[in-house]
């Protein structure tokens, strides 16, 4: 499990997260929905040590992430993160862009990794694009890349920072399948969202952030249907 206790987390002399508490199951889907700016996208950066903390403690299967002594790249690969922006390798092409952290980071031998980097990509609809560049993919397509290149490490958890807010909205659709089909299969997934039906449909819990605390955390019928702070109702009025 994730374990998140008491994180506070300063950029100087702003208070981003003020004491943030939460514990996510193998298997669970979380979303995490709120303004811009209300801790969501820092609480991702710190669960996988991007970020250090000022205070409190997160631990990954009972290993304290923020420790002296942890080994974050080791760790890194129980942890699958993915961006808004794809960052890919624009002189590689789709196939060798997912097989080099395995070839890199796990040690794997190019036939290894190859044969990872099919059966993923395969995975995400683009078994069709392996030898094409980057530059060539829509961005829903750039998108399940960074998916597939992020499941190539095997990771026990994902955590998607909003990777639909830099696609048109004709694409968004194909990424968060890729999210549902995921969430089929019992992957562990910490969603960072703005797609309120998607957050209502597929997650097991729904946390709302306000000013860089969990002001509301629940089922999504309860979060959407029946929510008990009026800072939660207002937010979602807005947004639906």
């Amino acid at each position: 499990m994730i374990k998140i206790e008491d994180v506070h987390k300063n950029f100087g002399a702003l208070h981003v997260l003020k004491g943030v508490s939460l514990s996510v199951n193998k298997g669970e889907v979380l979303s995490m929905i709120g303004g811009s700016g209300s801790g969501k996208s820092t609480m991702l950066m710190c669960i996988n040590g991007l970020e250090d903390i000022q205070q409190g403690r997160i631990s990954v299967d009972g290993i304290h992430v923020h420790s002296k002594k942890t080994d974050l790249n080791k760790l890194r690969q129980k942890i699958g993160i993915v961006f808004q922006q794809w960052n890919a390798f624009p002189h590689m092409t789709v196939l060798e862009n997912v097989m080099l952290a395995p070839r890199k980071v796990l040690g794997k031998s190019k036939q290894e990794a190859e044969a990872i980097a099919v059966e993923k990509l395969r995975h995400v609809g683009l078994g069709e694009k392996l030898t094409t560049f980057p530059a060539r993919l829509s961005g829903g397509q750039q998108q399940r890349m960074a998916i597939a290149r992020a499941l190539a490490m095997s990771p026990d958890y994902m955590l998607f920072d909003e990777v639909t807010s830099a696609l048109d909205p004709q694409l968004v659709g194909e990424v968060l399948d890729t999210l549902r089909m995921l969430s089929h299969e019992g992957m562990t997934m910490i969603v960072v969202t703005h797609e309120m039906r998607f957050a209502r449909e597929v997650s097991d819990r729904v946390a709302y952030f306000h000013k860089g605390l969990i002001h509301e955390l629940g089922t999504p019928e309860q979060i959407f249907d029946r929510p008990e702070k009026a800072e939660t109702a207002d937010f979602l009025r807005s947004v639906l």
